[in-house]
């Protein structure tokens, strides 16, 4: 019950759905003649979509999850490495593509900067994570293996955990694999990195953050797409709040 309350909490309170029940709100409160309401509850919808879907709006509520951590170019030496972990995402295993191919933006994001610190020290292995929220589609897990598999990396040094449905229960994953303790690489997006970090800490893990697959505009702020609203700062906003709400989540559990 818990994990559908957090599963629905986390798809109605993004900025569309609730833009989207203002609106509502607003026809059904105009349709019952309280003008005034209705009204307001139309302005409000647009005014919600129109910021979070603005540039300023969308980088600064991004910023301290992306410049939290910041980019590790190398392993580290002390203390080394056990494992180069890379948490799951997306992907469309019933896609006539290619194993790459079948693997969403940030998967694939995920997946190429893994191997990169894992070429580093490949007696390592690469531990490759996440399971499918949908009976009967094969576990994101799975495609990260085909691919890396695909790109070079000897099934030998693989291993998949592809039992665990959020970021929690792969750190469990983990701790189960490694031993309480075991410091691992840790490779996630970087707006997901900074809760991705608590949860494996939680575990008793200590992980070194890698993280990858930057959304925020760097050095486009004079830019004119930067100050029009549009999807892909609606995207940024998404994500900022689809975060907040896991750390709330996280803090309860």
């Amino acid at each position: 019950m818990y994990e559908l309350v957090k599963t629905l909490a986390a798809q109605l309170l993004m900025p569309l759905p609730l833009c989207m029940g203002l609106l509502a709100l607003g026809a059904v409160l105009l349709k019952c003649r309280y003008r005034r309401a209705g009204w307001s509850a139309f302005a409000l919808g647009a005014a919600v979509l129109a910021l979070a879907s603005w540039g300023p709006v969308a980088e600064r509520l991004l910023m301290p999850l992306e410049t939290r951590y910041p980019a590790l170019q190398d392993l580290p030496e002390a203390p080394p490495a056990e494992a180069v972990v890379v948490l799951g995402g997306g992907w469309r295993p019933g896609a006539p593509w290619s194993s790459v191919g079948r693997l969403n933006n940030s998967s694939a994001i995920r997946l190429m900067e893994g191997i990169r610190l894992w070429q580093q020290a490949s007696d390592l292995p690469l531990i490759v994570t996440g399971a499918s929220r949908d009976p009967g589609e094969a576990p994101i897990a799975r495609g990260y293996g085909d691919a890396a598999k695909a790109l070079g990396v000897p099934e030998t040094r693989l291993r998949l955990l592809d039992h665990a449905t959020d970021t929690g229960q792969e750190a469990q994953a983990v701790r189960e694999a490694l031993g309480e303790g075991a410091t691992v690489v840790l490779v996630t997006s970087a707006s997901h990195m900074p809760r991705a970090m608590r949860h494996f800490q939680k575990a008793g893990l200590t992980p070194v953050a890698a993280p990858t697959h930057y959304l925020l505009d760097v050095g486009k702020q004079h830019s004119l797409g930067y100050w029009l609203p549009s999807a892909r700062h609606l995207h940024k906003t998404e994500r900022a709040m689809y975060e907040a709400l896991g750390h709330l989540a996280l803090r309860l559990e």
